[in-house]
């Protein structure tokens, strides 16, 4: 791939990190590693989040967006008001240990969509550790066939480098109904807690702990009537974009690791998955100053981290690999993205280490990272999507 103009590469990286508007495209501060006052003061903060002013109108009925340690926004007259990190216009976090997110807190209530015909609920998983999910049911598939019918269930996990976003944001809400409206599927949205105030790997320990509560209803006894009623598990697919990538990869390793009773993993599909690594591939060595802010931004996410090596970002480097726990995974990548060669090193990954299943890598000409989020009507983006379907709906 060639070398991409300055103005690409800005545009990439922000886009990589779920940026919303055209005109957060120029902020330079963003790319740069995240830079505390104090070198100290980040470990020693007690951090909470404050909602964007956009949260506050959703219903009163949905999961909150905020973490479990999350606290409503404090006053502006606070004296330690002082910004700590600044990572605008994604989010800051203050010396008082505040977590202002600026990006990915919008909502939308859950609803009976009436293009599409699917119904969407909250549920809480674990009030405690503040974990909940969107439930997306295709009705129309219910009515023109019996109650009873039994539906793939298609379990994605949101991107958002780990640090902002949640399924109850307009993009990811319309991307679920899109899917399971065409695939005929019962979807399952994970909302876990995220960094900096949990810290990866906390997102894929409580994405793990809400597998195991969609499994605990295989035997038709969970808490939940729809995955009770029309969840096939024999028939479970497991998704997510870039850092909801990562997360769908790290679940198939630990089911095909640990095993659990009751869900027969069919295949996986991530799209621009945020895999890394400290030795460059591909044209990441021609983009060394924005690979770099790929490794500050892992470990802003993770600080006990041992690096960009560490098997949870590099699945070249996890032993387990191999025993990914599903025969199908579909890698879908795009060409201006700067994580693209990750995508394509995934396959050489899982095939040098043994997996036996069929792994097919798709790319779409001159798009960004997660571009179908931000252009969901274009003609590539509905490719993505249609892709993701087929791969659901393929016998």
């Amino acid at each position: 791939m060639m070398i991409m103009s300055s103005f690409i590469t800005l545009h990439t990286l922000n886009k990589y990190l779920l940026l919303p508007t055209k005109s957060s495209y120029y902020s330079h501060s963003l790319l740069s590693p995240p830079k505390p006052t104090n070198p100290l003061l980040f470990s020693s903060l007690k951090l909470s989040s404050s909602q964007s002013l956009r949260s506050s109108s959703s219903s009163s009925s949905s999961p909150s967006t905020m973490d479990s340690s999350s606290t409503s926004t404090t006053s502006t007259t606070d004296t330690n008001e002082e910004v700590a990190y600044d990572l605008s216009p994604i989010l800051k976090v203050y010396k008082n240990g505040r977590v202002e997110r600026i990006a990915g807190e919008d909502v939308v209530p859950p609803s009976l969509d009436p293009t599409t015909n699917v119904e969407s609920k909250d549920v809480v998983i674990s009030q405690e550790e503040g974990i909940s999910a969107r439930l997306f049911l295709p009705k129309t598939i219910i009515t023109e066939n019996n109650n009873n019918k039994k539906l793939p269930l298609f379990v994605y996990f949101h991107g958002g480098a780990f640090c902002i976003e949640t399924p109850f944001s307009a993009n990811y809400h319309n991307f679920l109904n899109s899917v399971t409206s065409k695939a005929g599927a019962l979807g399952v949205s994970v909302h876990y807690r995220r960094a900096p105030e949990h810290p990866v790997p906390t997102a894929h320990q409580d994405s793990w702990l809400a597998l195991k509560w969609i499994a605990s209803h295989a035997s038709g006894n969970g808490p939940d009537e729809w995955l009770n009623r029309h969840a096939d598990f024999g028939k479970v697919f497991f998704s997510g974009d870039s850092a909801g990538a990562n997360i769908a990869h790290y679940l198939g390793i630990r089911v095909g690791s640990e095993g659990l009773p009751g869900l027969n993993i069919e295949g996986i599909a991530l799209v621009h998955p945020y895999f890394w690594g400290s030795e460059r591939i591909g044209s990441e060595g021609e983009q060394a100053e924005a690979a770099g802010k790929v490794d500050g931004l892992w470990r802003f996410s993770c600080p006990t981290t041992s690096g960009s090596d560490d098997p949870i970002i590099n699945p070249d480097k996890d032993p387990n690999v191999g025993k990914l726990a599903c025969e199908r995974v579909l890698v879908l990548v795009a060409e201006k993205d700067l994580l693209r060669d990750r995508g394509y090193y995934y396959k050489e990954v899982l095939e040098k280490n043994g997996w036996s299943g069929v792994v097919e890598v798709v790319e779409a000409k001159d798009e960004i990272h997660v571009f179908h989020m931000f252009k969901p009507t274009c003609e590539n983006a509905v490719v993505l999507l249609n892709q993701v379907v087929s791969f659901i709906k393929q016998d």
